[in-house]
């Protein structure tokens, strides 16, 4: 793969709690796909590096990381990971999870990212997602995330900045799934559709 070559992506999309991360997980385990999740690799970034002291000169404040630096944060892993071949763009889609967050980040992301599919996950009951979520929290020992109105004003920024990225992708793109099965039955609907365009991108191997 030449050095300009944007990566085939699919892109996993849709409010907190919908199961995104699980989801990806068991894809990324699954031959001819590698999930990249950014919250992944902001938990592991070393607070002591560059990037992560400029990150907590944000976030110590309450100041959401500003786009460019998030996305400066991301392809370095990413380009770590091809380095290491633990993603081979010759085999792999990949999978994202948490990034574009929003409509400016899906431009900042084109250079690097070719989307072949979005799979937006949704759930029609909204509260029990805050259910959901509080549950996870408590069980996870995450007392912030378990405050009803932190978890809230997630769904609000959510509808504010990140429902939007859906617009910037043609409608012939997007799959929709709904989150309330069982997680087998919504990683069902999620190969079903994802299944064509694994075969199109053997098919299409340079």
């Amino acid at each position: 793969m030449t050095e300009n070559k944007r990566f085939r992506s699919i892109l996993l999309f849709g409010p907190p709690g919908v199961g995104k991360g699980t989801q990806g997980k068991i894809l990324g385990s699954v031959p001819g796909f590698f999930h990249l999740s950014v919250g992944d690799v902001f938990r592991s970034i070393d607070i002591g590096s560059p990037e992560g002291k400029e990150v907590c000169a944000f976030t110590s404040q309450g100041k959401l990381v500003p786009d460019e630096l998030t996305i400066r944060i991301w392809k370095k892993a990413l380009d770590a990971y091809v380095a290491l071949s633990w993603f081979k763009p010759r085999e792999d889609l990949l999978v994202l999870d948490g990034i574009p967050r929003n409509v400016a980040q899906t431009s900042l992301i084109n250079d690097n990212i070719d989307i072949r599919h979005v799979v937006h996950i949704s759930c029609s009951d909204e509260e029990d997602m805050i259910h959901r979520l509080r549950r996870r929290a408590i069980r996870e020992n995450r007392a912030d995330d378990a405050n009803e109105e932190v978890i809230r004003r997630r769904f609000d920024i959510y509808r504010e900045q990140s429902k939007p990225v859906l617009d910037c992708y043609p409608p012939e793109l997007i799959s929709h799934v709904e989150a309330s099965g069982s997680p087998a039955e919504v990683l069902s609907a999620i190969l079903k559709a994802l299944i064509p365009i694994q075969n199109e991108h053997f098919k299409n191997e340079d």
